[in-house]
């Protein structure tokens, strides 16, 4: 185990960050509870991202994209993930956050991979119609002024369309502040392994800013090891915490070198899906809405424990705490944790097609392609 001195703090414009740890926007799940919770864990330690924010929905007032926004008091550096294939848009976006004060930190998104993203253009599709990718991050940088605007990607569209290593040199060009890289193209959408040498070719590839590596990180471990064997700045963890906030603090633990990983008996684990649904309920501002909400977690969180499945279905379909909580204490609390639970979680299901708009492939430097129509509406993906 690699103590504190291996690894630097992770420098994000005037924000440091330590250790270098990012929760990756997640849509529906990294919400402002959901962050609570990761932060509390970590000791308020890492940066921790909004879902994403559809640049258009944010400009137009959308009543759903400004509740998404909502940063919780204790919350610092407010980073921000926008979403957009408008250059103007994105600009409008990025200017309405500095001139409101909505957030310290933009990250853009490229690594989207799902079919309503890239039917139109937009996510991982992107950064393969080069001049569109820089026009964008101009936009961005240019509007955001002493705001540092970073970007997620991933390798490319597949095999045949790597993109990756062209979006880092335009990054670097346009002022981005740090790139995170998932190791998968589009796609391979989750499945499969991530290429971390990828992670290391887009390090040798951009010296001049940070690099963050993404994919498959499911316990602290694989982030010392995918900071060690690929030279990257920093981690983005998402499917990796799903029902398991506490991962934060697990890897806080290993990059300080003080401690071993949280090993949660059943009656914890239960204690922070209580914990997670109330805040749900006071973020949404209805409990019984709230615990709706929380249901997509509950597998997540029972992942390896013995819970049959007659009470799996019962509680994937609780809608008050207190009947959460009745359920949960019919279990045996006392469990342990599960060997095994710390493996993979989330989706994990392999793609193989990609859904592009009519010859998207045909010339990357034709951009025609794009209107103003491809900007999705709702934010939170």
């Amino acid at each position: 185990m690699g103590g504190m001195t291996a690894f630097s703090p992770l420098s994000i414009g005037p924000h440091t960050v330590q250790p270098p740890v990012v929760l990756a926007p997640m849509a529906g799940i990294t919400n402002a509870p959901f962050r609570t919770l990761c932060r509390e864990f970590s000791g308020g330690k890492g940066l921790f991202v909004s879902e994403m924010i559809t640049t258009r929905a944010l400009v137009e007032r959308n009543e759903k994209t400004m509740q998404l926004i909502h940063f919780d008091a204790s919350e610092t550096p407010r980073s921000i993930q926008l979403y957009g294939v408008d250059p103007v848009t994105v600009g409008k976006a990025v200017r309405m956050i500095v001139d409101e004060d909505l957030a310290d930190h933009i990250d853009l998104n490229f690594g989207c991979p799902v079919p309503k993203v890239t039917r139109k253009g937009g996510g991982s599709a992107l950064p393969f119609k080069r001049p569109l990718l820089r026009a964008i991050l101009r936009e961005a940088v240019t509007g955001a002024g002493d705001l540092p605007v970073t970007m997620k990607m991933r390798k490319g569209i597949d095999d045949d369309h790597i993109t990756y290593l062209d979006a880092g040199r335009i990054a670097v060009e346009e002022g981005v502040t740090a790139i995170a890289l998932h190791g998968r193209t589009a796609a391979q959408h989750y499945g499969g392994t991530a290429d971390w040498d990828a992670i290391a070719r887009l390090k040798e590839h951009v010296p001049e800013i940070p690099v963050l590596g993404n994919g498959d990180i499911w316990c602290a471990d694989d982030a010392l090891r995918m900071m060690r064997e690929t030279g990257c700045d920093g981690v983005v963890v998402g499917r990796g915490c799903l029902g398991r906030p506490w991962l934060f603090g697990d890897l806080v633990a290993a990059f300080e070198g003080t401690g071993t990983a949280a090993a949660p008996t059943l009656r914890e684990v239960a204690d922070v899906m209580v914990r997670h649904a109330r805040l749900l309920g006071e973020w949404i501002g209805d409990e019984a809405r709230g615990v709706v909400d929380f249901r997509k977690h509950v597998a997540w969180y029972l992942k390896g424990f013995a819970v049959g499945s007659e009470m799996r279905k019962r509680l994937a379909v609780t809608s008050s705490l207190d009947e959460l909580r009745a359920q949960l204490s019919e279990l045996d609390l006392d469990q342990s944790w599960p060997a095994g639970a710390d493996g993979p979680r989330g989706r994990t299901s392999g793609n193989n097609r990609v859904v592009l708009p009519d010859g998207w492939l045909k010339d990357p430097y034709d951009c025609a392609s794009v209107g103003e129509d491809a900007e999705l509406d709702t934010s939170g993906g």
